[in-house]
């Protein structure tokens, strides 16, 4: 078959000459994908005032106002939100609401295009109002994703398999593309990062126990021998560097590294709380799967509604010189994407409209999925070395956060610290203020909560591994407690200053470890932990409003 350039184009970018191989593995990626924007709009919807509301640690009107000021009207380029109309508690507390039902019609398969472009625009609308609150590689990935699903999902409002509207088949590519780029740039990270941890396969050591959340079931991990956890960090670099090709290889490679890939990523999941982040690379393997594959797996009473799908059956397909599901070989039928009509069937107004905007559409499908593809490669490459090539097309999709770059543990963390808020009436006797998530209570277990996000809880992590000055957050935060801000308090457990505020805050931190097994046998104790000293400084408030700092931290030595 010889291509032409016009053709090339059609192959990859017109759903009509779409892979019609892929509508199993695609619906129960696009209902997965609407579960994993639910629970990130569900964890917000419970967050969202005490994080960035006009009374939260970081007012998302603050970080618009100053965007306004320096940017101008490019501010809706580089900071794409709805908030810009209004920032208001009602309008934040209404965009999670807005993208958790559209989720779940997602979930439900109602008009999927639809509510991808809902979810995808809250969801950005937070992330790119969010400050330090977001912008994580979770969140990257999971607005990369959302984006290029608009490209895979079929039309209609009640599609059902969609047989009758392909997938792009540069869309299915691209988010294979995203899948192998979460791993094997991962990979280069640590290498690249010069990490001695895993350069000496002892990266996974004290893993379970240092990660920002760890699990019951980590605890019980970290404490397997040595040879274990040399044997999963070899495993880790092996699977992230070298296995992952297989993507790109025929079927039965594909296949054999789906089943590698998805335990790894259960066991991942249930020894860390990484929020939505290794569900959603969980899903993503399975557009590694073509029809033939996953009918085998439907129940025989099902099987009758689907046949009237142009689903590839598991019979033994006719000799081919290649193989046509490999996403680096063309199918050497293409189809058209929509069933056939009668030559005399009448076209409503509207197939006619469509008809005529179909070189369009497949026109802005070419140039933006193009783009996506060249921003990837483009960062990607210069992970790995200095190639001079432009720059511009990089920068100018950053802030829609579509084209992502991506090294997940490129450094260990050698310590767990953690940052406690403790008020105090007197100065003498100080009270914890209780976290819903983190470790604090040395006989609470650990627990699996994922895929929720409690994004102080997180970010927290990150700040005891810095100083104060470079997390203003903490700071912030102390300062609300000491008013007893319901919307921040609500982001904690529990007030332990139920008849008003407390006089004094203050932040100190504290070096947490895994109890042995003689330990918790003995003291039923999950953890133990020394105190370290001051994190940020004691604060009350003055008769005049202003805060007073009443003792400042004294410079710690560094961190392991």
């Amino acid at each position: 078959m010889e291509w032409a350039p016009s053709s090339l184009v059609r192959w990859l970018f017109d759903s009509r000459n779409g892979p019609s191989d892929r509508f199993l593995s695609r619906w129960i990626f696009l209902r997965a994908l609407g579960v994993i924007y639910f629970s990130a709009f569900f964890s917000l919807v419970f967050q969202i005032r005490g994080l960035i509301g006009p009374e939260g640690i970081l007012p998302a009107s603050e970080y618009l106002e100053s965007t306004a000021e320096q940017l101008g009207h490019a501010r809706y380029w580089y900071v794409p939100s709805v908030l810009w109309l209004s920032s208001g508690s009602h309008m934040l507390v209404g965009l999670c609401w807005l993208g958790m039902a559209a989720a779940a019609l997602l979930a439900l398969n109602i008009w999927p295009r639809g509510m991808l472009t809902i979810c995808f625009v809250c969801f950005l609308s937070f992330v790119s109002a969010a400050g330090d609150f977001s912008g994580y590689q979770s969140d990257g990935m999971l607005l990369e994703a959302g984006f290029l699903s608009l490209f895979l999902a079929p039309d209609g409002f009640r599609p059902g398999f969609g047989e009758t509207w392909l997938p792009v088949r540069a869309a299915l590519y691209l988010l294979l593309w995203e899948w192998f780029r979460i791993y094997f740039e991962s990979g280069v990270a640590k290498i690249a990062g010069g990490d001695p941890e895993w350069r000496n396969f002892t990266a996974l050591d004290e893993y379970y126990q240092n990660g920002p959340l760890p699990t019951w079931i980590g605890w019980y991990v970290q404490h397997f021998p040595h040879w274990f956890h040399t044997a999963t960090t070899f495993f880790t670099l092996a699977l992230e560097l070298v296995l992952i090709w297989a993507a790109f290889l025929p079927r039965p490679f594909r296949i054999a590294l789906f089943f590698i890939v998805t335990p790894w990523q259960v066991g991942i999941i249930l020894t860390a709380n990484y929020t939505f982040l290794n569900y959603l690379v969980l899903i993503l393997a399975f557009l590694l799967l073509d029809d033939r594959f996953l009918m085998r797996f439907v129940p025989t009473k099902w099987k009758q509604s689907l046949l009237g799908c142009p689903i590839a059956l598991p019979t033994e397909p006719a000799p081919v010189a290649a193989d046509q599901l490999s996403i680096l070989v063309p199918s050497s039928s293409p189809s058209t994407g929509e069933v056939p009509a009668s030559k005399n069937a009448p076209r409503d107004s509207w197939q006619s409209i469509r008809l005529c905007l179909a070189p369009l559409r497949v026109a802005v499908t070419a140039v933006l999925l193009t783009w996506i593809f060249y921003a990837t490669t483009a960062q990607m490459v210069w992970m790995i070395t200095p190639a001079p090539l432009p720059t511009s097309p990089v920068t100018l999709l950053d802030p829609l956060r579509i084209a992502n770059r991506y090294g997940l543990f490129a450094v260990m963390t050698r310590g767990r610290y953690e940052i406690e808020f403790q008020g105090s009436n007197d100065g003498q006797i100080w009270i914890a203020y209780p976290f819903r998530h983190k470790p604090q209570e040395l006989d609470k277990p650990p627990r699996i909560y994922a895929p929720y996000q409690p994004r102080l809880d997180w970010n927290l992590w990150f700040a005891s591994l810095g100083e104060w000055r470079d997390n203003p957050m903490v700071l912030r935060t102390q300062r609300h407690l000491l008013s007893s801000d319901l919307d921040v308090l609500a982001l904690f457990a529990t007030n332990p200053f139920p008849q008003g505020p407390p006089r004094q805050v203050r932040a100190v931190l504290w070096q947490y470890w895994f109890t042995s097994m003689a330990e918790k046998r003995e003291h039923g104790l999950w953890w133990r932990r020394e105190l370290l000293g001051l994190y940020a400084p004691a604060i009350q408030l003055g008769p005049d409003g202003k805060i007073i700092v009443t003792q400042w931290p004294e410079t710690m030595p560094p961190h392991e």
